[in-house]
């Protein structure tokens, strides 16, 4: 299996006037094929069968190879396939992804694809690859900032690393990029189920430098009472 055939195939796929509604509701400028996401699903099981036999390499090529096709569901194929190899994720793989970010990343789906299934991975096989996001927040590339909050939310759904996941979302609540302000919201949001107490009481802190677009995300697991306690204007 090649990129060139599986580009055939999602051209195959393609929904013109779903394309046009994509575009409508990432509002970013970036190609799509226009193929819906169960047909992108089905795909990547079929790519997942011809490749997981492979010799990495030879695999990562092709990964590689498709995120040069420079459409929104090839990169997601991507994400689908690799996810299926979380347990072989490291510091190499690590590397690899970042290459992604800096390269290919065009919108929040290309970047939370990396970000929360791949990048993840590769933090809780290897814990001390946290110690490389914190300089992300301050990267040119607003897409890379914003993973550096998102590839941590697997470990704030389990509760772990509060510490350096409350040092990264201070160091990006300054941004007003609107892709990061939502990105740490989302990151605190699942990081409050199992730490509120914390959560809570980061926010509270912070409120006169965290934008409104990041309290609400954040605010929208809360019980009622830390809601208004974290709304409320300063």
């Amino acid at each position: 299996m090649t990129a060139k055939e599986i580009d055939a195939r999602l051209r195959a796929l393609a929904d013109e006037r779903f394309a046009s509604g994509q575009k409508w509701f990432f509002n970013e400028e970036f190609p799509t094929y226009g193929v819906r996401a169960p047909q992108v699903h089905a795909l990547s099981r079929e790519v997942y069968a011809a490749v997981k036999k492979w010799p990495k390499p030879q695999r990562d090529r092709l990964m590689e190879d498709l995120w040069k096709l420079d459409r929104l569901e090839a990169a997601g194929l991507v994400c689908y396939v690799y996810r299926r190899f979380s347990k072989e994720c490291g510091e190499a793989e690590f590397r690899m992804f970042t290459r992604w970010i800096d390269r290919y990343a065009k919108s929040w789906a290309h970047t939370d694809g990396v970000g929360t299934w791949l990048l993840a991975a590769c933090l809780a096989n290897e814990p001390a690859l946290i110690e490389r996001l914190p300089p992300w927040t301050s990267d040119k590339n607003r897409w890379k900032r914003r993973a550096s909050a998102v590839a941590m939310i697997q470990e704030a759904k389990k509760g772990r690393h509060t510490e350096e996941i409350l040092a990264i979302a201070d160091r990006l609540l300054d941004d007003r990029d609107d892709m990061v302000e939502k990105g740490v919201g989302w990151l605190l949001k699942e990081t409050y189920p199992k730490k509120p107490r914390e959560t809570v009481a980061f926010l509270l802190s912070r409120r006169t430098r965290a934008s409104r677009t990041t309290l609400r995300y954040a605010a929208e697991k809360m019980t009622a009472r830390d809601r208004a306690t974290v709304l409320a204007r300063p």
